[in-house]
């Protein structure tokens, strides 16, 4: 072969060679300009938990007013609730992206008008809180992390499902409460729900027939006629004290019929984080089959738990 014709090629082999580097740093570049230049704003308590577990929490520049974990989202400027927004402050940090839930049909209004870009996404379920981690993770060039973090909440559910399906479904019924009046209105938690979800994978099964509204009121003429094995009261507030908690149980002691009642089976969850359709559905989980299924949790039979950090 022609010595030209030798160093001609080599030179086009440099040449090919330095080009897909140069296209590789500047690919690089490009991805890490746009990620460090996204400023993005959270309109719900689960939006803001799922952007800090898939590790996106420095571009976070606005939470709710609800926004309380983690932490670090707590030191956030507040862009006030779903239902009044605050736009001036939406002005004023400049976001480059809102993140909301299909149904803030206010916020996607007010969004439209200032030609914010918006990503919506849906958590009314169980695949849509998972779908919808995914989907903010991609948008905010997490894609591993939040197939990491996927990953590992189904690994849990699994953990779960494998260990409770051999045991008999308990009939329970679960409530909202944040109120020791007996006099008080009762909401029950409805099946069309990620509560409720959860709650089948933690081998309940809820009394309310499929009819009624996602958190309908209900009559105590109802929950008499029903009779569940297991009542479970679930309301914002955490850590509630034994004191607490006795004065809850006096308050039903005078439905003695109720089966939950006749046998102890109340049970009373205090968590800031229990209407929260995020990563830390997890907990939610572990505390319903903890009063479901007690039995399960002995020194003979272990449920393996993973940590999510955020």
């Amino acid at each position: 072969m022609p010595r030209g014709l030798i160093i001609f090629k080599e030179n086009c082999k440099k040449f090919k060679v330095f080009h897909l580097i140069a296209l590789f740093v500047c690919s690089i570049y490009s991805i890490d300009s746009h990620a460090s230049s996204q400023r993005v704003i959270s309109t719900s308590p689960a939006i803001t938990e799922i952007l800090f577990a898939v590790g996106a929490g420095d571009n976070v520049i606005g939470v709710t007013d609800y926004c309380n974990y983690p932490k670090n989202a707590c030191r956030l400027p507040s862009i006030g609730g779903p239902l009044n927004p605050s736009t001036e402050k939406w002005i004023a940090l400049k976001p480059d992206l809102i993140i909301l839930q299909d149904d803030s049909v206010v916020l996607n209004k007010h969004a439209k008008v200032f030609k914010i870009p918006t990503l919506e996404v849906s958590v009314n379920n169980l695949k849509n809180i998972l779908t919808s981690i995914q989907i903010i993770a991609n948008a905010m060039q997490k894609p591993k992390a939040g197939k990491q973090l996927v990953d590992q909440i189904k690994r849990q559910i699994d953990n779960y499902q494998t260990n409770i399906r051999k045991t008999q479904p308990r009939q329970v019924l679960m409530l909202l409460s944040d109120t020791n009046d007996p006099s008080r209105d009762l909401y029950a938690v409805g099946r069309n729900t990620f509560l409720n979800e959860l709650l089948s994978i933690a081998g309940g099964k809820n009394i309310l027939p499929d009819t009624m509204a996602t958190y309908p009121k209900i009559s105590k003429e109802f929950i008499l006629a029903k009779s569940p094995e297991i009542i479970i009261e679930i309301g914002p507030t955490a850590n509630l004290s034994n004191e607490e908690i006795l004065v809850r149980k006096k308050a039903w002691t005078i439905y003695p019929t109720i089966r939950a009642v006749r046998n102890d089976r109340l049970y009373f969850v205090g968590a800031d984080y229990i209407l929260i359709p995020g990563p830390r559905l997890l907990n939610i989980l572990d505390i319903l089959a903890r009063n479901i299924h007690p039995e399960l949790f002995s020194n003979s039979i272990n449920i393996k738990q993973e940590t999510i950090s955020q």
